[in-house]
């Protein structure tokens, strides 16, 4: 586990960390992957975290001179809501919201699932159709680097060890172009690929003039359909052609078996993938079963962390500082911890639990900074100077939350285990959505699993949490 926390307040400082301590060196911005590396050892070199979180500007999306810049740590869930992307890069915005829950796409950046350079990460498979490129800056330099020439092999890219990946660019689609992210998993949500499929054309009164076609989870890396592209142009899109296209994009994988599926599964689910990617394009259906207004966790509005005037270097025998349920607390001991062992173990709230570990339950939802999270895969550290709000912080005067009241009437609580993570979940869903409809309550409660599965007297709970505000208001 690390050694070093650094806080960097700006960009200088924290490619002056990477320089210093090269390998045992690593960015963290939301932890969401790094976590369970560094628990599981899969990371033993790594002593030093860098956390970029508070460096101004890094968490911008911008228009400029035809292309689409975007910062290091930019969210998912920002992504998944930018009008930017959503009239430029469609296909990014599509497959932003695909990942994770609500909750892990509050923590986790589109720079760092293109970093960690899995073949399953789905927001490389647009970005690679959309022609992206990445700038990659070190204390000696920067040079971008095109996003087909990033990667080398199953979670490894060009990048050296003191360098941090500063941009995120691609040329934005123009009206002729059209897009869609399609993904294919064994549940919903929480999902990882076992096949996904990007493609972007570019068309002129109806026919394909150029074609880019990418594929997700099916070989070592992201790659793409080039028999597919060439055979689709000066095509109009139909059915057969569509088909043709599939089968063509199919004998460009070259998937194994796993887990997840057998690689003639995966096969066969390209051709289906990118025959229903190009029907959609042609039928102008891109945006199906993509909500116009997810929900999102942040509350009315998201917050942002207060800024550091200078880079803060936490060790072990460093306090860790910050506010938790309005107090303002110190804590020692706790520096190598995650925030929810922090949080349960040093400061004595033992309503966030452990169940997975992972990300996958919801049970160590917290708010940080007003923001719902999920406490297991935050450093302690990344706490210091921000607000957490744990579910004993809902109550006032001794007297329940709405929705913890709710909860009670209608029954949602069974074991337990999971509710304080469901209630916190609610709370903010009823703040952006006072009244919120059944696939809205469904969608904001992906990253929270009931194992007792009381999911009925859970939404009913919601509902009656959603009554009773409106009837105080």
């Amino acid at each position: 586990m690390w050694k070093t926390y650094i806080l960097a307040s700006n960009l200088e400082d924290a490619l002056q960390a990477l320089a210093e301590h090269g390998e045992r060196a690593r960015i963290v911005a939301g932890a969401t992957d790094l976590m369970l590396e560094l628990q599981r050892n899969v990371r033993p070199n790594v002593e030093v975290l860098v956390d970029t979180t508070r460096i101004p500007g890094f968490d911008e999306i911008r228009l400029e001179d035809g292309w689409v810049r975007i910062g290091p740590n930019v969210l998912h869930s920002e992504a998944e809501i930018s009008p930017v992307l959503r009239k430029y890069g469609f296909p990014l915005a599509q497959a932003s919201w695909g990942v994770g829950s609500p909750q892990i796409r509050n923590r986790a950046t589109i720079a760092g699932n293109l970093v960690t350079a899995s073949p399953a990460n789905d927001t490389i498979v647009p970005l690679m159709a959309l022609g992206a490129q990445v700038t990659l800056r070190s204390v000696s330099g920067e040079r971008t680097v095109p996003l087909s020439e990033f990667y080398t092999g199953v979670r490894r890219t060009v990048m050296r060890p003191d360098e941090m990946l500063t941009e995120i660019a691609f040329p934005a689609m123009k009206p002729n172009q059209r897009g869609v992210f399609l993904k294919m998993g064994l549940r919903k949500a929480q999902v990882i690929s076992v096949v996904s499929a990007a493609a972007v054309l570019t068309l002129e009164d109806g026919v394909v003039q150029d074609a880019k076609i990418t594929l997700g989870a099916v070989a070592p890396t992201i790659i793409r359909a080039p028999e597919a592209e060439a055979y689709l142009k000066g095509k109009t899109l139909d059915e057969a052609v569509a088909a043709e296209a599939g089968r063509l994009a199919a004998e460009a994988a070259h998937p194994i078996d796993d887990l997840r599926a057998s690689a003639e599964y995966r096969r066969r689910m390209v051709a289906v993938l990118v025959k229903r990617a190009l029907l959609r394009i042609a039928e102008g259906r891109e945006a199906e079963d993509f909500p116009e207004r997810p929900p999102l966790l942040w509350g009315k509005a998201r917050p942002k962390p207060n800024q550091l005037p200078e880079t803060v270097v936490l060790t072990e025998e460093t306090p860790i500082r910050f506010r938790v349920n309005g107090r303002e607390v110190s804590v020692k001991g706790a520096f190598r911890k995650s925030l929810l062992r922090m949080l349960r173990e040093e400061v004595g709230f033992t309503g966030p639990k452990e169940a997975c570990g992972e990300g996958e339950c919801g049970a160590c939802e917290v708010f940080v900074d007003g923001v719902a999270a999920l406490s297991c895969m935050i450093p302690a550290p990344a706490a210091y100077g921000r607000d957490i709000v744990t579910v004993e912080g809902l109550a006032q005067d001794d007297a329940l939350h709405p929705v913890q009241q709710a909860f009670v009437e209608a029954g949602a609580v069974q074991c337990g285990f999971c509710t304080p993570g469901f209630v916190m979940t609610t709370v903010k869903l009823l703040e952006e959505f006072p009244h919120p409809d059944r696939e809205t309550i469904q969608n904001a409660l992906t990253g929270n699993l009931c194992r007792c599965t009381g999911y009925y007297k859970i939404v009913r709970a919601v509902e009656k949490a959603a009554a009773s505000l409106e009837k105080a208001a």
